[in-house]
């Protein structure tokens, strides 16, 4: 591998005797991880082909086993998350709590928000932002897929959002945006894209977001810095800085995972505490539905769930698009920033029809709708998109792979009209 020479140079200066073993991990192949998805799997048995050794800092991480696990349909039905498994070090060490406010500022792809959401176990209210857009879509396409009810994704400056949450949030992740040194084994690009000048630039705007952090979070509130590096600028004298200019912060704790130490490709994640300040509270979101979407949405809930209701907490919302969202409760207003999903997406209302959403059926158990449940053959077909039969009540079912749903379809006269979104077609490999 040709990594650069002053990156080379930093290391050795770093790392002094230990820096050949450091050199030596580049000739072993990548890290790869899986973390078990606890909002839709109780016994992780069901996932063994797939989970290698346990991953020591992460209760639900393991090492991955099965190089095809991102082909198959448990990955697509949201049963676990593949991620660097030191990566995984961060949310653990932000510990949060259901009933929680959380906000993970620099969220995309995911792997944080998903395991932040598990810990909160569906309860009090994750804020998950990214603000580049195309990195924004990706991480509400995971926070779907894994089923997470009580999420609010957002598309925004961290200094826009500051300027709305002053002293909001109970817990704060910050993985901030970085030299990504310790993806050099996965991405070329890592590699193409280092410099002195990358480093320096990524310490500049690590610190302008750290500030929004801080006003976000309330007092005695945590928060959690990390990231994928191991340049000092943007790990150590980042916070080191930090500390300095916010007297109201303490530091409690440091994780250096490097990569000629542990299992993983490098990590740095550091815990500090606000310990002054004030408590802040922002305007309640104020949910409006009009009638009809309302009877629409009951109409289909006692149709679709087999208890006659969905059990969701929260309020249904309508948004001006059509779309029909169940609020998490607590959520607070949120105007001036661009919100990608508010919640739970329940589905659209055009003001006739009522069509239920993929994120709905995401976010159930298979055996609390009505359902088919699909033959590996029947589940690869539905991954690609293709029309099924099956003899039915006409209907909308949810389309599962032993007992977890993958998606929607409706039942018509015994066709099962596929309603998987496009984008997520593709042909399933095992």
């Amino acid at each position: 591998m040709n990594l650069p020479e002053e990156f080379l140079k930093r290391m050795e200066k770093k790392l002094g005797s230990e820096f050949p073993a450091f050199l030596l991990s580049y000739n072993r192949p990548p890290e790869r991880g899986i973390r078990v998805n606890t909002l839709k799997v109780a016994d992780a048995e069901i996932l063994a082909p797939f989970l290698g050794e346990s991953v020591p800092w992460s209760e639900h991480g393991y090492y991955l086993k099965d190089g095809n696990a991102g082909g198959h349909p448990f990955h697509a039905a949201g049963l676990y998350y593949l991620q660097e498994p030191s990566a995984m070090c961060a949310a653990p060490l932000l510990s949060a709590e259901r009933g929680e406010r959380v906000l993970d500022l620099c969220a995309a792809p995911g792997g944080k928000s998903t395991a932040l959401a598990a810990d909160m176990a569906g309860e009090g209210l994750l804020v998950a932002n990214e603000y580049d857009p195309s990195r924004a879509r990706t991480l509400l396409s995971n926070v779907e897929r894994m089923g997470i009810k009580n999420c609010v994704v957002t598309n925004a400056e961290p200094s826009v959002l500051a300027a709305a949450f002053p002293a909001y949030f109970d817990k704060v992740l910050v993985d901030a945006p970085c030299s990504g040194e310790g993806m050099f084994k996965k991405e070329d690009a890592a590699i193409e894209n280092w410099s002195e000048q990358n480093v320096r630039g990524c310490a500049v705007r690590q610190a302008q977001i750290l500030e929004s952090a801080a006003k976000m979070l309330r007092v005695g509130g945590k928060m959690v810095y990390s990231t994928c590096t191991f340049s000092e600028e943007e790990n150590e004298l980042q916070i080191e800085d930090f500390l300095r200019h916010h007297k109201e912060f303490s530091l409690i704790r440091e994780e250096k995972l490097s990569p000629h130490r542990v299992r993983g490709e490098g990590h740095f994640a550091a815990l500090l505490q606000k310990t002054a300040g004030e408590r802040g509270n922002a305007a309640a979101f104020r949910a409006r539905c009009d009638s009809s979407a309302l009877r629409a949405w009951h109409a289909f809930e006692k149709c679709f769930f087999i208890a006659g209701e969905s059990g969701l907490s929260g309020t249904p919302h309508l948004l001006a698009d059509g779309r029909l969202c169940m609020i998490p409760e607590g959520m607070p207003d949120m105007r001036g920033v661009r919100i990608l999903r508010a919640g739970t997406e329940l589905g659209e209302w055009d003001g006739r029809v009522f069509k239920p959403a993929h994120a709905l059926a995401m976010c159930v158990k298979g055996a609390t709708v009505r359902h088919t449940e699909l033959s590996d053959d029947a589940c690869e077909r539905y991954l690609r998109g293709e029309t099924l039969f099956y003899e039915a009540e006409n209907g909308w079912l949810a389309a599962c792979y032993r007992g977890y749903p993958l998606g929607l379809c409706k039942c018509v006269n015994g066709t099962l009209k596929n309603h998987l979104p496009k984008g997520l077609r593709k042909m399933s490999k095992r």
